[in-house]
Parts: C-alpha cells; sequence; structure tokens
C-alpha cells in the first residue's frame, strides 16, 4: 500500500517535532551564572510623600527572590550582582465619591517604578526598566487604608521584578 501525501506530511511533522522538541525546556528559569544579588533599601523619588514604601517594596523583593530563584542574598562585597530601584511617583485618584457627603468612596493608587541589575563583575547592567506601573484599589468606607490597598501592588511589583530577571530564551 503507498502512502498518501497526508500520511506522508503528518509522519514529516511528527518527527521534526520529536528532533526540535515541543518547546518546553527543563532548562532553569533564572541565569545560572549568577549566583548572589546584593538588595540594597529602594529610593523614593523626590516627590514621592509615603512613608515606608521603600522598605516594604525592598522586603517583598527579598522575598520573591527566595522563593522563586536560586540566587543567595550577599553583601555588597561578595555579591554577583545588585538590584536598585527607585519609586519614582505613587499618585492617587478618587473613582468614586459618595454623592451625598462627597467624600470618597473608591480610591486608586499608581505606583510607578524604575530598577536596574547590573553585574558587579562587570559593572554592566543585566537588566534595566524603567517605569514599571502597577496599580491597586481601596475602599475607605469598609476601613481599608492606603496600607492595605498598597501590599498588594506591592506584592505583584515585585513579582514582575523578578520576573523581569529571568534568563533571556
Amino acid at each position: 500500500m503507498r502512502p498518501t501525501f497526508t500520511t506522508v506530511t503528518i509522519l514529516l511533522s511528527a518527527a521534526a517535532t520529536a528532533l526540535t522538541g515541543c518547546g518546553y525546556s527543563t532548562a532553569p528559569m533564572h541565569r545560572t551564572d549568577v549566583k548572589t544579588v546584593y538588595v540594597p533599601i529602594w529610593n523614593e523619588g523626590k516627590d514621592v510623600y509615603r512613608r515606608g514604601l521603600e522598605f516594604r517594596l525592598t522586603e517583598a523583593v527579598i522575598k520573591r527572590l527566595r522563593q522563586v530563584t536560586d540566587y543567595k542574598l550577599a553583601d555588597k562585597a561578595h555579591a554577583d550582582t545588585m538590584l536598585t530601584g527607585t519609586i519614582e511617583l505613587v499618585p492617587q485618584r478618587v473613582l468614586s465619591a459618595n454623592p451625598d457627603t462627597g467624600l470618597p468612596r473608591e480610591l486608586e493608587a499608581t505606583f510607578l517604578v524604575s530598577f536596574t541589575w547590573t553585574d558587579m563583575r562587570s559593572g554592566k547592567p543585566i537588566v534595566k526598566r524603567p517605569n514599571i506601573r502597577e496599580v491597586g484599589t481601596y475602599i475607605p468606607p469598609f476601613s481599608e487604608s492606603f496600607y492595605q490597598g498598597s501590599e498588594d501592588v506591592i506584592n505583584r511589583l515585585a513579582e514582575r521584578i523578578v520576573q523581569e530577571m529571568e534568563a533571556d530564551w
């Protein structure tokens, strides 16, 4: 029996897939040439007036690095790389207001951050990302404060920052 064109095409496609793979890999997501990271306290931009945001974001980034990477934290003198960043802006705006009192019902907080991941051995930046934007909302009438509303935003920012540190494909 002679194979049809369709059969030959399917067999060739299967062979090509078997030889090249399906796009999946068991390689680590993060760079293997980096073993240690130094993470100093983030900076606040000149127009950021919220106390403690830089400490909370630094803590969230460190926690995320420990959770999803094999990088070890080190002091500046012993680290392969350094991750520095700045909280550029944290504007807020009212999304809805109580028509009777004029007080806000729902507020939105936007975080704008920039960071640089530098190879301390060569002095060259590995990753440099300006103006990463993350937005969150909170509802003051239900006793939610800016602190509570910003906690989720800070954790999402930490996740995005560590994702940006993944190895190139």
